[in-house]
């Protein structure tokens, strides 16, 4: 495993002291946050589309014309 160094700043000191304070390392906290940034970015990423779909109207008469097909489709 490569070693990353990294100059801090006084937000990035104060972040690491909160994710430290339950007694993890620097480096478990950096390893977490770094994980941790790419869920989120993901999970922005996927917010983002989401509402791109559903203001979509080709998108939603899709939904739509499905839906209708798995009402049909449907036990009764």
């Amino acid at each position: 495993m490569p070693v990353v160094n990294f100059r801090t700043d006084e937000r990035s000191e104060r972040a690491l002291a909160e994710l430290t304070a339950d007694g993890a390392t620097v480096s478990e906290a950096i390893r977490q946050a770094l994980v941790d940034a790419v869920r989120l970015r993901r999970r922005e990423q996927m917010r983002r589309e989401s509402l791109e779909a559903s203001a979509d109207p080709i998108d939603l008469a899709e939904s739509r014309r499905v839906l209708t097909e798995m009402e049909e489709l449907r036990a009764w």
